[in-house]
């Protein structure tokens, strides 16, 4: 889940193509400037005044007469299309579900004027303008823009040509097939410095200004201004606002950053016209400091096409709230009600010795780490900076920080019925057993006291179990006895995915131990959108094809097919069977992991393992859920024979077992001790062993969604907009809200109604679910759940109150 704009960056880096991501990220040059745009706001300090009563600060501004929800509007940027096919269309729809704020349209949109105005369902449309040798041409887009109703026009003066973009030249830059201006004619687009080149027209004054007002009488703002020279020409040529820029870093590399030159523009206008500034926004904070050096406005870039890459419009919605939720932070901690009260006084640069080098006068040398030292995030493995590593820390941290809230957020299994004494009785029973098959005192001392086999020990109970209460007939060397589930996966994705081409297709939503074991070992991972009933053969399919035409190579997908955690979605038989073709007919692997199918009332569907006549399946087990989650016991079934370069053939279990000997050695041998005896008391039967838990969890779930019922019935939850699934088994049900469930959502929940809940959007590897939230049902009273469903239908009512 994407928390900050930095997080979008990262993960739409992860999802663009290469080429495509240094098209949108580069400057020119070193990068000098490009570099420089961000640090100028980290060598701003705030100065936050107290006690100043503000509670809900205002963030509404006023732009050239008309009021904006607050001081930001969208940059123009060219080519959207290459982030997502709706490109600018995504744009204009995610900035409107977020705020009235104005969206520019570049002269290199890719998509039509007339259907943007169409789609933007109230945003104000301002058109960017590149003066082009064909003069005519740009009068036509002018005409047209005004006619469907835009609202100003953004001249760009500092691109005679385009700069010596380095890492687009490295890349021998194109624009894909069918990527183009949809508003310009001709060709010859194709390769964006070359068309500059040719097409734009150098020998421009300020007379373009005279020429502009005589073809349309919409605003003018100049864009592209950092002198306060320049900034007087342009108020005297009759501009109608200023925007500070630099280009985002993409012209003349070595100019100063947009927020230095910022307050001597300021003072040279006096207040004559608006002045916008772009470059390098990309906190809530950074919008303040902007308006308290001058600024009327800001303009915000690059974090818009990642979110438009991470999820098309809800991706650009994301990342718009995010930074208007920055803002009215900041303003509150910052002691500032209104925009109009935010002054110069509010900002100091950093004073020399606070850490914080002149990066325009000297490069930031790379640490060198010593012995007592700190070291740069920016230096470890990239999984520990990804928003998936923190999203159960957050739900943690919210947890302890409201003990009295009634929680339905964590998966873990209820304890009443747990016994101390148990542990003692499994124990003895499994050393019983070995004695009873000959083991001499020493050997069966052994079995507990020692490492033993990297493979596991108790192989041969879990294959009859797996014999008895699945239907799994597989030879006991084919399993490996894990440290949990999760150590299972982290073996099996190690083991087959062997290089940087290889990718591991998930359902999504998703389980995120598995996407963070992945991060882990930088395995590509492809997410494959969920319907309804569940994962689509169809849509699995087209995955796998458009993989396989990138040059990639998908090797597995990982499922939960029972129970699913999070979405509570149970896959249909026959959506299994086609599920198995198609993995033979692809030559694809399949991770099934089913934790909740044995503590889950009534018959269940077979796995798909019952069911894998050609070995397609690796099977994923846990005995968290159904013995107890502290002896941190699972296993892997992975009987797929490997051939040896020798001509001999081997299992796939013989490999995971040679990397788990080089990562926890072994699993506990006195946890599958205490699970080995389990197995045994039950006659290999966990499903019996758990007959008294299944229907508690069963009753929990009836319990849980006839509560909804009674509190939402049908009529209210249509009013509120509220939706819920109805799962037959396991932990969780997700509910569908018109709002969006992040975590600043959470925290209002925990504060202010005292319910928990975890968001969907945890569980999406590429955006989505903002709007669900997942309950978990597994452990908590009648009585708490009704107390906590009426908490949450409070929560939810303000929520859709605040929206209308």
């Amino acid at each position: 889940m994407e928390l900050t704009l930095g997080d979008f960056a990262r993960s739409a880096q992860a999802r663009l193509d290469p080429a495509i991501w240094d098209f949108f990220e580069g400057g020119a040059g070193e990068e000098r400037t490009l570099a420089a745009n961000a640090e100028a706001f980290d060598r701003m300090w705030l100065r936050p005044r107290m006690l100043r009563g503000v509670s809900r600060p205002e963030t509404a501004a006023k732009v050239l007469g008309r009021t904006w929800d607050a001081p930001v509007a969208i940059a123009p940027l060219a080519y959207q299309t290459l982030a997502h096919p709706m490109g600018e269309l995504a744009t204009v729809r995610g900035t409107a579900a977020a705020a009235k704020v104005p969206v520019v349209i570049s002269t290199f949109a890719g998509r039509d004027v007339e259907e943007l105005a169409a789609g933007s369902d109230g945003v104000p449309l301002w058109l960017q303008i590149y003066c082009l040798r064909d003069r005519p041409m740009i009068e036509n887009l002018i005409e047209r823009a005004e006619l469907a109703g835009f609202e100003a026009l953004v001249l760009t003066v500092d691109a005679p040509r385009l700069g010596r973009r380095l890492r687009d030249l490295r890349n021998g830059f194109r624009l894909p097939p069918g990527i183009a201006p949809a508003n310009l004619s001709g060709d010859g687009f194709a390769v964006p410095a070359a068309h500059a080149s040719a097409e734009f027209a150098p020998d421009l004054d300020w007379s373009v200004v005279d020429w502009l007002r005589s073809v349309s009488s919409l605003p003018i703002l100049v864009k592209g201004v950092l002198t306060d020279t320049d900034a007087v020409c342009a108020a005297e040529a009759g501009a109608d606002g200023i925007v500070v820029s630099n280009h985002g870093g993409r012209q003349l590399d070595g100019v100063p950053a947009t927020l230095d030159v910022l307050p001597e523009i300021a003072a040279a206008v006096a207040g004559r016209v608006p002045i916008l500034l772009d470059g390098g926004v990309r906190r809530g904070r950074d919008v303040l400091a902007a308006l308290a050096l001058g600024a009327d406005a800001v303009f915000l870039g690059r974090p818009v096409l990642h979110g438009l890459a991470v999820g098309g419009a809800e991706g650009v919605t994301g990342v718009l709230n995010i930074l208007l939720s920055e803002l009215t932070d900041a303003m509150t901690l910052a002691g500032v009600g209104t925009i109009a009260d935010i002054g110069p006084e509010l900002v100091r640069p950093a004073p020399a010795g606070a850490g914080v080098r002149d990066e325009r006068r000297e490069p930031r040398p790379r640490p060198v780490a010593v012995s007592g030292g700190p070291l740069r995030r920016e230096d470890l493995h990239a999984s520990v900076s990804d928003p998936v590593m923190d999203t159960m820390n957050f739900l943690n941290e919210v947890t302890l920080r409201y003990p009295d809230a009634v929680s339905f957020a964590p998966g873990r299994p209820y304890d009443g019925f747990f016994d101390t004494e148990q542990i003692f009785t499994y124990v003895r029973r499994y050393l019983d057993h070995l004695a009873a098959q000959g083991r001499s005192p020493a050997q069966v001392r052994d079995a507990v006291f020692q490492y033993g086999p990297a493979a596991g020990q108790i192989r041969e109970l879990i294959a009859d179990s797996l014999r008895a209460d699945e239907g799994i007939d597989v030879p006991p060397e084919s399993i490996v006895v894990t440290v949990g589930c999760q150590e299972a996966m982290f073996l099996a994705l190690r083991v087959l995915m062997s290089g940087p081409d290889d990718v591991l297709l998930v359902s999504s939503p998703c389980y995120v131990g598995i996407t963070g074991a992945a991060r882990l070992l930088d395995v590509a991972v492809t997410a494959v959108e969920e319907r309804a009933s569940g994962l689509s053969c169809a849509d699995l399919e087209a995955a796998v094809m458009a993989e396989r035409a990138r040059g990639r190579r998908p090797k597995a997908v990982y499922v939960i097919p029972d129970h699913s955690n999070p979405s509570g979605v149970t896959m249909p038989l026959e959506a299994r069977r086609d599920l198995l073709e198609l993995a033979e007919r692809l030559d694809l692997l399949i991770l099934e992991d089913s934790p909740y199918r044995l503590v889950s009332p009534g018959a269940q569907v077979p796995t798909l393992k019952s069911l894998d006549g050609n070995r397609r399946v690796i099977h994923l087990g846990s005995y968290a859920k159904t013995v107890f989650p502290g002896a941190r016991v699972g296993f892997v079934v992975a009987d797929q024979a490997v051939r040896t370069v020798d001509g001999g053939a081997g299992l796939l279990a013989d490999e995971l077992a040679k990397v788990k000997s080089m990562i926890t050695v072994n699993t506990s041998p006195l946890s599958q001790a205490a699970v080995a005896g389990a197995l045994l008391t039950s006659g290999g039967r966990i499903s019996e062993l758990n007959t008294e838990t299944a229907a508690y969890y069963g009753d929990a779930m009836r319990w849980t969604l006839q509560t909804l019922e009674t509190r939402l019935p049908a009529e209210r939850r249509e009013a509120l907009g509220v939706s819920w699934n109805t799962p037959a088994g396991g932990f969780f049900l997700t509910l569908q809200v018109p709002f969006l469930a992040g975590n600043a959502a959470l925290t209002r929940s925990a504060q202010d109604f005292g319910v928990i809940w975890t968001p969907m959007a945890y569980f999406y590897p590429e955006g989505g679910g903002d709007h669900t939230i997942r309950l978990s049902i597994s452990y908590l009273s009648h009585a708490e759940i009704e107390e906590g469903v009426a908490r949450l239908v409070a929560f939810i009512e303000s929520e859709v109150a605040a929206l209308r």
